[in-house]
């Protein structure tokens, strides 16, 4: 099990580095061939990790809709594309916020340190009256809807607190700079810092999970 959970760990970070690599020379393209497997890849791990034998449903769907979403924005910008992502990524935020709700006391965790999802939703508020005068009009509903959603699933995770909460705050950088990105604010190794939280982010809300999920009771 420990070899299994090892090698599987393996694939993911090899992944990691070879798609931070080619993010490096071209953010899009056949040079992100590996872009698809990243989430995929740390899937496998949470299976081989889980505690109970069997991982978090809404953990390996989460990891399944950010799939989806990798390989839509994996070879274009346009629109389309990045209306699609971004309809993939909402899965992921709330089959997460679903998650943490449900199985790792986010709301209990609220309850006690209610400033944590008031200081989350004023910076939601924040951001999106910065950057939605610089959106074309068709995209800031979306925009806003997604962020939401995505400061939703950040309130959830710093509930939980621990590995949790650091990967959710990574996840939030990787798509404020997506953000600002698509507002139209790009400056040099952009891409790179985007893909550098968003696979930290995962990884430690995956790590941080399953760390907490509990213990399969002995027949």
């Amino acid at each position: 099990m420990a070899l299994t959970k090892g090698k599987t760990l393996g694939t993911f970070a090899a992944l990691a580095a070879a798609d931070l690599y080619a993010a490096a020379k071209s953010p899009r393209g056949p040079a992100r061939a590996a872009k698809p497997f990243l989430m995929p890849a740390l899937a496998a791990h949470a299976r081989s990790a889980a505690h109970p034998g069997r991982p978090p449903a809404a953990l390996l769907a989460g990891l399944a809709c950010a799939t989806a979403g990798d390989t839509a924005l994996l070879w274009d910008r346009d629109q389309r594309a990045l209306l699609t992502g971004m309809a993939a990524f909402l899965g992921t935020q709330l089959s997460y916020t679903a998650g943490m709700t449900a199985q790792l006391g986010a709301v209990r965790g609220l309850r006690a340190r209610p400033r944590r999802a008031v200081a989350a939703f004023a910076a939601w508020g924040a951001v999106n009256a910065a950057l939605a005068p610089a959106l074309e009009r068709r995209l800031r509903l979306p925009v806003a809807g997604y962020s939401l959603a995505l400061t939703a699933m950040g309130a959830a995770a710093l509930g939980v607190g621990g590995k949790v909460a650091a990967g959710a705050l990574a996840f939030l950088a990787s798509d404020a700079l997506i953000g600002l990105q698509t507002a139209g604010h790009e400056f040099p190794s952009q891409e790179v810092l985007i893909m550098a939280g968003y696979l930290l982010g995962q990884y430690l809300i995956t790590a941080g999970w399953l760390e907490r999920v509990p213990a399969r009771t002995p027949e």
